[in-house]
């Protein structure tokens, strides 16, 4: 009989069987800092994952951290429905004033509820109520959320499969490249449109990614998104992009279709737009897409102050001056380079790696590789994830504060653990 470590047992014992990061990083965190965590016995991990991208600005940020301190020891309002409140307030006018204003994004703010799957399934909601229709097309290995309307136009097998009935409404599409580069831009998407035998129905709304983070790191190119969002335009559909985890500057401009120059009728956000960690999320859309009844759509918890706090006080520190953004894209750069040359010593292993800003990508042709070099850099004090629908792919997600010192110790790690695993 084996028995489990004391310090693991409770979570072992009491805890569901559903848990998984804890399978692939077994140790128990006591706290953490800027890009590290330390476990119980004190040992520090340089951390890669950045709560899949809900610590943009590293743990326990101490700017972020004093704002809710500060707010907290004033008595400040902590739970707040969508009571008017100065915490709120105070972040709106920000999030007006530092993000929408600049960028000439005309867009009304919904607080759906504190994850992202609330704001995805908001946007769902809401495009089918403006268009009276009910089909959602996404695309090849989307992730979009665990929650029903969600699961509907997310791609991965397994995660479907979780549902326990029918995933109806959604329609899968080929994303960027997913052809091969074979067959022309949204040809079999606009035949099907146009075609009245096509038996596809009429969307309400397309749902995207710009980079697909769970589904591999797949990067849309920017003229890729340009022609969908004139399609969408063209057959009356609304654009929804999912911002949730590349928004808030992951992928170097704060929204990550910026670079494209399109402006999506919907834009969901959550994760990183907390700040601190706390659970946030938000739902824009173009104002003439407000048509909600007062209550129609609500939640219990949408009314996060703390969240609102330190968001406002992340807006103001990282996003009023233009800095982050710079400083994100030569981060980047960092990364790109060391990939390539992990690329090019390991030629036998065939593997590529792609993507933008601060999230990264390292693909191999074994599938089982990308988990053997996670695994050994957690040994080496890394913490790596998987994604891809096969867990081939390395993803790379730092906190946009990670210094070049401590981007250049976690890529020499990587590098090791490639190498100790090849």
């Amino acid at each position: 009989m084996t028995i489990a470590p004391p310090a693991l047992s409770v979570f072992e014992t009491l805890e569901s069987e559903v848990r998984s990061y804890c399978r692939s990083w077994p140790a128990v965190f006591d706290r953490a800092q800027g890009s590290r965590l330390y476990d119980e016995d004190g040992h520090a991990y340089l951390d890669f994952f950045s709560g899949a991208g809900a610590l943009n600005y590293g743990h326990n940020n101490p700017v972020l951290k004093r704002a809710l301190i500060d707010y907290i020891e004033r008595d400040g309002v902590t739970h707040g429905l969508d009571m008017g409140t100065t915490a709120k307030r105070a972040f709106l006018e920000t999030f007006q004033n530092v993000v929408l204003r600049p960028r000439d994004l005309p867009y009304k703010v919904m607080f759906p509820g504190p994850t992202g799957t609330n704001a995805v399934e908001a946007a769902l909601k809401l495009a089918r109520k403006v268009k009276g229709r009910e089909s959602i097309v996404s695309f090849t290995n989307a992730f979009h959320g665990m929650s029903l309307g969600s699961l509907a136009v997310t791609g991965n097998a397994f995660k479907r499969a979780g549902a326990g009935i029918p995933l109806v409404h959604g329609t899968p599409m080929p994303f960027d490249n997913y052809l091969d580069g074979q067959t022309p831009d949204f040809l079999w998407f606009e035949r099907l449109l146009d075609d009245q035998g096509s038996g596809l129905n009429k969307p309400a709304a397309v749902i995207v990614e710009t980079v697909q983070g769970e589904g591999g790191i797949n990067v849309a190119r920017p003229e890729w998104l340009r022609a969908l969002a004139e399609l969408c335009k063209r057959q009356d559909m609304l654009l929804i992009v999912d911002d949730i985890q590349m928004g808030c500057g992951r992928t170097g401009a704060f929204f990550s279709f910026e670079e494209s120059g399109i402006t999506p009728d919907i834009v969901t956000l959550s994760k990183s737009i907390g700040g601190y960690g706390m659970p946030m999320s938000l739902c824009l859309f173009r104002p003439e897409l407000d048509v909600w009844e007062p209550g129609e759509h609500n939640g219990t918890f949408r009314g996060n102050n703390p969240a609102f706090v330190t968001a406002a006080a992340a807006l103001e520190a990282y996003w009023a001056d233009g800095q982050m953004e710079k400083q994100t894209l030569a981060r980047g750069e960092q990364v790109e380079a060391a990939l390539r040359a992990i690329c090019l010593e390991h030629s036998q292993l065939g593997a590529s790696y792609r993507g933008r800003g601060l999230v990264w990508g390292l693909e191999f042709e074994d599938h089982e590789q990308a988990t053997k070099v996670c695994r050994r850099a957690f040994e080496h004090g890394l913490l790596l994830e998987t994604s891809g629908p096969r867990s081939e792919v390395v993803k790379l997600l730092p906190a946009l504060t990670t210094t070049p010192e401590e981007l250049d110790e976690g890529l020499r790690i990587l590098a090791r653990s490639v190498r100790e695993t090849a």
